[in-house]
């Protein structure tokens, strides 16, 4: 039997087995994005074919997007760019007057050289941050250098020395402040055995000086995978779950015959409750490629890092399509809040149980969806089993329907009360329905 866990009021993503003790006649399912409108042409001659590694930002009612540009010269002309929007859909490319190009700064550059290649800022949300370094960065090939800005446009190094050297860093790298660790965490690449492309993690207090670096561990005997990126953030509004959509390569492989470079890819998921064990419960794609031949060519298909809600039922994403042909492009891509995954069962009812857990709220919110004759339905029992009275699945009316936040209702004899900060469980019968998630709420 799975110990008792604290919950409290967080939202539970089934997105991993961590709540279920045991199921029976279902599964859990993985749920694709749907791929939305184009929102940015990398058509200036400072961005070019080679653009992407883009990163998001979202903060109050502005969305900055950063992304690596590569005109038709060599590495050391790669550039920073910068777009923004305030409904995360129209970008606009700001003429910054910040670094020239070709004889002119009439251009969208934050950032030239080198250190472009793999750019990754964040905004910081550490309780001790300045007003002068609210957004970090880092960037960098062989080694990763740090860099800091008041304001997400005037960059400039922390330090000339560089911050991480032990790692294969020619990926997006990807660091935040991990409100779990109360530290500063990066993701970044290495080449393992010299053959697969896999992720590091390492914290830091201070941004400057980071512990050793460690492989990331996965929770299975599953085949390892070519992660060329990771993507990696914290999940919003259930923070206490950690998220990666690594781009997943197979250079083995090409489609298109006129492309001049191989390999294909596609975007997978995994997840982590300490950032350093991973559970790839879904070893499918995420993201397919899908049915335009061109995002077919090799590395296409990168994620955005970082994510923003740009209404109160879904998340946005940023994909990369067309990478290295001359209509290179981003299109948004959306999945319902917390619906990365469910548990899922078809025509035939399924039932699951919860492992023990302290409960802390007095009103259960569900995040599903059921067909027109699906229905959900849910019990609370102690922690031995035993159904609790007025709480016995008998005491509510199935629930059928679509709704992010349904409200669980038991009969009048249900007193919440008498089980609130004692151990208790949930059992749960579904039939041709989804469950994506659940949050005990503290309701006045």
């Amino acid at each position: 039997m799975k110990s008792v866990v604290e919950i409290g009021t967080k939202v539970e993503m089934f997105v991993d087995e961590w709540l279920i003790e045991e199921k029976r006649g279902l599964s859990l399912k993985l749920h694709p994005p749907r791929r939305e409108e184009i929102v940015l042409s990398f058509d200036q001659p400072w961005e070019g074919k080679g653009s992407g590694y883009v990163t998001v930002i979202q903060e109050q009612d502005k969305i900055r997007m950063y992304y690596r540009g590569i005109g038709p010269g060599s590495m050391n002309d790669e550039v920073t760019c910068y777009a923004e929007s305030t409904d995360g859909i129209h970008f606009v490319k700001p003429q910054l007057g910040l670094f020239e190009y070709e004889g002119s700064t009439a251009n969208n550059i934050v950032w030239r050289g080198r250190l472009s290649h793999n750019f990754s800022p964040f905004l910081d949300r550490s309780p001790h941050v300045s007003s002068e370094l609210r957004y970090k960065a880092v960037g960098g090939i062989d080694e990763l250098i740090a860099f800091g800005s008041a304001d997400g446009i005037h960059w400039r190094k922390l330090r000339e020395e560089p911050i991480l050297t032990d790692g294969d860093f020619d990926s997006l790298n990807v660091v935040f402040w991990d409100v779990n660790a109360q530290a500063y965490r990066c993701y970044s690449r290495i080449f393992q055995d010299l053959a697969y492309r896999a992720i590091l993690t390492s914290t830091s207090t201070d941004f400057c000086n980071w512990g050793k670096q460690q492989l990331v561990l996965y929770n299975d005997l599953k085949p390892m995978q070519q992660y060329y990126t990771n993507s990696a953030m914290l999940c919003p509004e259930a923070e206490h779950i950690y998220m990666a959509f690594p781009m997943r390569f197979v250079p083995e492989r090409k489609k298109l015959t006129v492309h001049p470079e191989p390999g294909i890819s596609d975007t997978v998921m995994m997840t982590s409750r300490d950032g350093l064990h991973w559970d790839r419960t879904f070893m499918e794609a995420w993201c397919r490629a899908g049915l335009d031949p061109h995002n077919w060519s090799d590395r296409t298909g990168i994620l955005s890092t970082g994510s923003v809600l740009l209404n109160p039922d879904e998340f946005s994403f940023y994909i990369q399509e067309h990478y290295r042909l001359d209509d290179s492009r981003l299109r948004r891509i959306t999945v319902r809040k917390h619906g990365f995954g469910s548990i899922h069962a078809g025509f035939e009812q399924g039932e699951w149980v919860s492992r023990p857990f302290v409960l802390e709220g007095n009103e259960l919110l569900v995040n599903y969806s059921t067909s027109a004759v699906g229905y959900i339905r849910f019990e609370l029992q102690d922690e031995n089993g035993r159904p609790l009275d007025g709480f016995r699945l008998e005491d509510m009316e199935p629930m059928y329907g679509d709704e992010i936040r349904g409200v669980v209702t038991w009969g009048p004899d249900a007193d919440i009360e008498l089980w609130r900060g004692r151990p208790v469980r949930i059992r749960m019968q579904i039939k041709d329905a989804d469950l994506f998630s659940l949050k005990w709420n503290d309701k006045m």
